[in-house]
Order: C-alpha cells, then sequence, then structure tokens
C-alpha cells in the first residue's frame, strides 16, 4: 500500500486507521499504556491553540536564515551533524521548520513567516502536509514511516 498521492507527497488520509473504538484498557502489573491526547489534531489546530494559549516556542519555529542545500525537493540543513558533501551547492535561505526532531531527518521549509499569525495564515493555505513537505527519511521508501512504528519511535 502507498502512503504517498499521485505527486510522490505523503498523504496522511492512505494510511491505515487506527482503531481507537476497539483499545483495551486493562493492564497487567508490567504493562504500559501509551496515550497520545492530541494524536488527532491538525498542525493548524496546534498552531491556534499556541496562539490561544500565548505560548513560548523556540525560534527554530520561526522564520531565520539558515544554510542549506537543495536535495530530492526537500532543504537540508547544513550543520556539524548534517555537513553538506562535495559537490552540494550550500544557500542561506529564510526559512523555518514546521516540526522539529532529529536534524538528519528533518527538513526546514522556505518560509517568511516570523509570527505566529504568520504561521496560521501559511498553515492555513499550504497544499503539503507537515510531514510531506519536512521528512527527508520518508523518502527513503514508502515504508519509512511504519518501520518507525514498529521499532516503537511512536
Amino acid at each position: 500500500m502507498s502512503f504517498r498521492d499521485e505527486f510522490g507527497q505523503w498523504d496522511p488520509k492512505n494510511q491505515r486507521p487506527e482503531l481507537w473504538n476497539l483499545y483495551n484498557a486493562r493492564s497487567h502489573k508490567g504493562e504500559n499504556i501509551r496515550a497520545f491526547p492530541i494524536s488527532n489534531w491538525t498542525e493548524l489546530d496546534v498552531w491556534q491553540y499556541i496562539q490561544r494559549e500565548q505560548l513560548e516556542l523556540p525560534s527554530i519555529y520561526f522564520a531565520h536564515v539558515r544554510p542549506v542545500v537543495r536535495k530530492s525537493g526537500l532543504l537540508q540543513p547544513v550543520t556539524e551533524l548534517t555537513p553538506a558533501k562535495d559537490g552540494d551547492v550550500v544557500e542561506d535561505v529564510l526559512v523555518r521548520f514546521r516540526t522539529v526532531g532529529d536534524i538528519t531527518c528533518t527538513a526546514p521549509v522556505e518560509s517568511d513567516a516570523d509570527t505566529v499569525e504568520k504561521i496560521l495564515a501559511e498553515t492555513a493555505t499550504t497544499t503539503i502536509t507537515e510531514r510531506g513537505a519536512t521528512r527527508m527519511d520518508d523518502q527513503t521508501s514508502e515504508a519509512s514511516m511504519e518501520q518507525r512504528k514498529k521499532e516503537g519511535y511512536f
């Protein structure tokens, strides 16, 4: 099963359903229960909550100039952990991170959104999902997300 749309972008509508109505709340000694209270929120829901609650955020979520290399339609940040390779063209680009994760697999997006209000406007009009725009490791195979789930990443 492909989790990508006809343009090759990751499409959450194509992922398997999570059947929460089958949830078993019983646990035995030594067992754990994982809960994700905002797992059904959209990116827009999160930013509306941030605005409503006036939460402070790290500056990486807001537009800033950063050296990047363009690869496979994504921007790879140039850092000590992700250095440019021979032949790469390094550019200083105005970007922000829509998600923050492991720098080796999380890409920034071009953006001039440097306030929550601008991010809300940008998020409301974007046509690319957060994962489709920012996950370098999802491009390694269509099963990358599923493999991380099996490994307990989520």
